[in-house]
Parts: C-alpha cells; structure tokens; sequence
C-alpha cells in the first residue's frame, strides 16, 4: 500500500484512520482532504489539501491532484465525510420538520460529495495494484433496517451514498480491476457529529474514535476482490442495503 486518500481527514474517524494507515504501513503516505488542512498535517508523509465536498468539483479535485499523488496512483480512497447537523440542519423527527434545502445539503455531501470525489479521482485508480474504495455510510441508511423512521435527511442521503457505491462497484472493475468498493458503517462514535445525541448514546453501544479507527482498518486492511459491492459493519458483518 503506498498511498491512501482519505476525504474528511481533520474529522475524529478521518484523522483516526489516518493515524492507523501511518502505524499499520510504514512504507504509506496520507493525502488528506478536509476544509482546515493544519488540523490534520502529521509529519513528512501526510498531505493535506483544502476540500469541501459541498463546493469542490471534479475539476478542481483533478486540479490539485495532478501534482501530489504523482505517477504511483491511490491504492485506497475512504471517503469519511459526512452531515449530521449543524446550524441550519438537525435530524428530522416528523415530516413537517422536513427542509428542502437542508436535504439537498445533506446530499451533497453525504452523497455526491463522494462521486464527485470519484470522478476526479478515476485517473489516478487505472493502475495495476489492488486497490480498496471505502465509502463511510451508517447503518440508518439501510432501508430494510429502518424500523424507526426519521432522520429524513441523513437516511435519504446515505441510502443515496449506499446505491453510488453499488453502481462504482459494477463499473470499477471493468475499468480499473483490481478493485474492491464498498460501503462501510462505522458504528457509533464519540465526536462532533453525534455529540447532540448524549442521551441516546448512553443507551447504544460508543466507540472512541481510535477504537472506530482500529474496527474500520481490520475490515478495510483484510478486504479482496471477491468483497466488492458489499455493505459492511464495523465488526466485519454484512449488512442488508
């Protein structure tokens, strides 16, 4: 493994991954993309670059591209992004609470964030090593699994997130095999995004974010072509889209 995009990477589980890519692959480097680079700048084999999955095309990701990743190529990209809430936007628990524009939000960075990432990236994926594509999704955007409803718009968007990584998983291998893409669940983690949430999480089981880090990296670290197309669990199990 040589080199390793990771989009988000100044978030609690992008900086964590980042860290076990270090540790795990001594001979790695880290590219990572997020909106405040010096939150996540770590020694001389990591790179940080400005990002904002809601603004970014894939030009301007070819763009700044073009001159880090160089002749070697991406052997994983793991896009760890991802819109809970913030100021303007807070899960759903009706449907009148349902906000257009905060749901187009929600898309685009749960969602097209990601495939614009891609597109951008696809040049630097046609090489011959085997490479992991890794999607952080969530078990609520599983739509056989949803008993509870809500969460309008973080469901939708990453259901949405979950079928981008089903159809890459059909085209990538005819363009860039060897290759395993796949959607992968977390779990519940301690960090900003869930911070809001402190009473439901005393009643879930919470992971720190290194904890998170060390689960996700067993699965990304032990992937092979054959689990191509596949939504997973933090604990390696498969989960219904």
């Amino acid at each position: 493994m040589k080199q390793v995009l990771i989009a988000g990477a100044s978030g609690a589980i992008g900086s964590a991954l980042a860290s076990r890519v270090l540790e795990h692959h001594p001979e790695a480097h880290v590219i990572g993309l997020c909106r405040t680079p010096k939150a996540f700048e770590s020694g001389d084999r990591c790179k940080s670059l400005y990002w904002d999955a809601e603004t970014d095309s894939h030009a301007d990701i070819a763009e700044k591209m073009a001159d880090v990743v160089g002749d070697s190529g991406l052997d994983t990209v793991i896009y760890a992004a991802g819109l809970l809430h913030d100021h303007s936007l807070f899960p759903e628990k009706r449907l009148e609470d349902l906000n257009a524009e905060a749901m187009a939000r929600a898309f685009m960075v749960n969602c097209i964030g990601f495939g614009t990432l891609m597109k951008g990236l696809m040049p630097h994926l046609r090489h011959r090593r085997f490479k992991r594509i890794i999607a952080l999704s969530a078990k609520v955007g599983s739509i056989e699994d949803n008993g509870f409803g809500g969460w309008y718009a973080y469901r939708c968007s990453k259901a949405a997130l979950n079928m981008l990584v089903r159809n890459l998983s059909v085209e990538l291998p005819r363009r860039c095999k060897p290759v395993s893409c796949i959607a992968l669940h977390p779990g519940t983690t301690l960090s900003p995004l869930s911070e809001p949430f402190q009473q439901t999480l005393s009643r879930l089981r919470v992971h720190s974010p290194d904890d998170t880090a060390d689960n996700l990296w067993r699965v990304i670290d032990a992937l092979t072509e054959e689990d191509n197309g596949y939504f997973y669990s933090w604990d390696g199990s498969r989960l219904p889209w």
